[in-house]
């Protein structure tokens, strides 16, 4: 790009519905996507396995908010068996640790029981839009379950939009879809309306209350 990306620009991005993206973690450039058909996970239809709500109720994993950016973006960025390349490069880690440190950027991290981090997620959070940027996993559900808890965060925080960019597999068996990109902008433009505090639910929040949170909050379908 020959326009230098700042953590400002980065935001009116976001508010336009598009986002930065490198080629590999060593492509020294970024990219804009615009794309035509957006992928969401709505929240009045998000679907929770019935074993993965087993685990999240059984508090299986310690789950803290926004401790730890800088080992979550590092593990979303390490090549795996099943992940062989990952498009954060130096250049992204900076620009979302200065979102990060501006309070515009989030963390869900998941522990095991010696207090490894076994599995997490990251997302810029906007008026009441939460755009998910990468996830990682090493241990059994741990991703999942960082997508529940950030689930009910979500909706304890007044947001109106989960952005997913993409519709993987892994988001499918959560209900993600895609909409129209004229679509897309709508449920934007009205999530910028309003206020979501990711920072409201209390970081020791049981599995159980996560769930009944979930349960009393769910935005009825739309018709």
């Amino acid at each position: 790009m020959d326009l230098e990306i700042t953590p400002q620009i980065l935001l009116k991005a976001y508010a336009c519905g598009i986002f930065p993206m490198a080629e590999t973690a060593h492509s020294p450039e970024l990219f804009w996507i615009d794309p035509e058909r957006r992928g969401i996970l709505p929240l009045d239809s998000f679907h929770i396995p019935k074993r993965l709500s087993r685990t999240v109720r059984s508090d299986l994993y310690t789950i803290r908010a926004s401790r730890d950016f800088n080992s979550i973006i590092s593990l979303c960025a390490t090549t795996t068996s099943i992940r062989k390349e990952t498009w954060i490069n130096p250049e992204i880690r900076k620009l979302y640790t200065e979102l990060f440190e501006m309070g515009y950027c989030h963390t869900i991290e998941v522990y095991n029981d010696a207090k490894e981090l076994v599995g997490g997620l990251y997302g810029v959070s906007l008026g009441g839009a939460f755009f998910g940027e990468s996830m990682f996993s090493r241990a059994r559900d741990a991703s999942k379950v960082a997508l529940v808890h950030l689930y009910a965060r979500l909706l304890y925080g007044n947001y109106k939009l989960l952005d997913a960019q993409f519709v993987t597999e892994h988001l499918e068996q959560f209900g993600a879809t895609e909409v129209l990109k004229q679509d897309y902008n709508t449920l934007l433009d009205d999530a910028l309306t309003v206020h979501g505090d990711f920072n409201a639910l209390p970081q020791d929040t049981s599995g159980k209350r996560i769930l009944e949170i979930i349960a009393e909050l769910r935005p009825a379908a739309q018709a």
